[in-house]
């Protein structure tokens, strides 16, 4: 599930993780900034509500983005996995702009596309400049490792995170999302304990990280994200802690970034946003 090479004279689209419940009925920063990169009035939105249960999932984000003047916006019931491999449908999708998943399981959009036909033209779309976004479960799917179950906490604990193959858009993370609202820290740390090659992202709701293809991670929205990167770490001991005990870890750094703040996934520098002083 590693991302799809990008050919000669081409650019990767972008990554955009939002960590749940962004703003639908106000200023929409987080859609609207999305609708804009994928064309504006010429964008063409792909939607894939495979994550959740709700029928009407993807007929209300439909709305949303033709209310925020996208050129054109289908969605795409990916409900079987029969379905990613159905070659009709693969090609409606391939002349997406811009492609939106939605929230619901991570689980679900795993067990569905994962290793499928769509989920191949997915990554290859990237690789090529079409830009993918997911909200919550769509969120933590964009990566190659993604947290598929995990209990609440500061502290990371043996056993409290469970990792399955999400998507592979990119290697560089392990997303999180309802970060703070849902005290997820020591989940994303353990998970960080058995992959301390990767970078950490702890999405608060509506907050997005909009990854461009230089590897530079932006945050757009509301709330905060915090980066756990474990680069420098010194020690874990999650190789032998007994399952519900706490992991010690040393040597992690972690910043917390809000609006306009970045991020270099390759360097790991953070940059603070420009802020006004009265």
């Amino acid at each position: 599930m590693s991302p799809s090479r990008v050919e000669e004279g081409k650019t990767r689209g972008y990554i955009c993780p939002i960590g749940g419940a962004e703003d639908k009925v106000g200023d929409e920063v987080i859609l609207r900034r999305f609708v804009e990169l994928a064309g504006g009035k010429r964008a063409r939105i792909a939607v894939i509500p495979t994550a959740s249960e709700l029928r009407d999932t993807g007929e209300r984000y439909e709305k949303l983005f033709r209310d925020l003047h996208a050129g054109d916006v289908r969605v795409h019931a990916f409900e079987t996995r029969h379905d990613c491999e159905d070659e009709l449908a693969l090609k409606a999708l391939d002349q997406a702009t811009g492609v939106f998943m939605t929230g619901g399981s991570q689980v679900r959009l795993s067990a569905t596309l994962g290793g499928t036909a769509a989920a191949v033209q997915l990554r290859r779309m990237n690789a090529r400049g079409v830009h993918v976004a997911g909200t919550s479960a769509g969120a933590a799917f964009t990566s190659e490792h993604m947290i598929a179950y995990g209990d609440e906490g500061a502290t990371p604990r043996a056993g409290m995170v469970s990792l399955a193959p999400g998507l592979g858009l990119t290697n560089r993370v392990i997303v999180d999302q309802h970060f703070r609202q849902r005290d997820r820290l020591g989940r994303l740390l353990t998970a960080l304990a058995f992959n301390p090659f990767a970078v950490g992202v702890g999405l608060d709701e509506d907050t997005a990280a909009f990854i461009g293809p230089d590897e530079t991670l932006e945050v757009v929205g509301s709330g905060a994200i915090t980066i756990v990167d474990p680069k420098k770490l010194e020690f874990s001991s999650i190789d032998d802690a007994r399952r519900g005990h706490p992991v010690c870890m040393t040597g992690v750094t972690l910043h917390v970034l809000i609006h306009g703040a970045t991020f270099q996934l390759s360097t790991r520098e953070a940059v603070a946003p420009r802020m006004s002083r009265h």
